[in-house]
């Protein structure tokens, strides 16, 4: 008899994160953003950033946190995303200090996309195109 992954659907494709990730994932990003805000890195590169934690995704097995970020503006991506990440585990010790779990998960971090998805979106619906389609719409109601 054939077993099958908890979170899998049988097509074969993902369901999703379990709600015990989403909880846990969503500690993470508080602590995380707790710890930025309070300017708790003391590194050169994130001095004068403003970083946004809009997301974090854990592991099936909660040993591996992704964490999403962007800085205010979205200057300097790259360095911002070099120096969490030089510090990973400083910030892994801090999280496992705020959040009561069996292990502290290892911390990737990785730049939060949503905002240049979004305002792609935006400039497509502002397409003379689109607009056209809307008002055809809008006349037919």
């Amino acid at each position: 008899m054939a077993t099958r992954k908890k979170d899998s659907d049988p097509r074969g494709g993902t369901t999703g994160a379990s709600q015990r990730q989403l909880r846990v994932g969503e500690i993470i990003r508080h602590a995380i953003a707790d710890i930025l805000s309070a300017g708790g890195v003391h590194d050169p590169a994130l001095e004068g950033h403003i970083i946004t934690v809009p997301e974090v995704r854990m592991s099936p097995d909660l040993k591996l946190a992704t964490i999403y970020v962007m800085p205010l503006g979205g200057r300097g991506l790259a360095e911002v995303v070099a120096a969490l990440d030089r510090n990973k585990k400083f910030l892994r010790g801090e999280v496992a200090h705020r959040v009561n779990l069996k292990f502290a998960p290892d911390l990737r971090f990785r730049v939060d996309e949503r905002f240049d998805e979004a305002e792609r979106i935006e400039k497509l619906l502002r397409t003379p195109a689109v607009q056209k389609d809307l008002k055809t719409d809008s006349d037919q109601d």
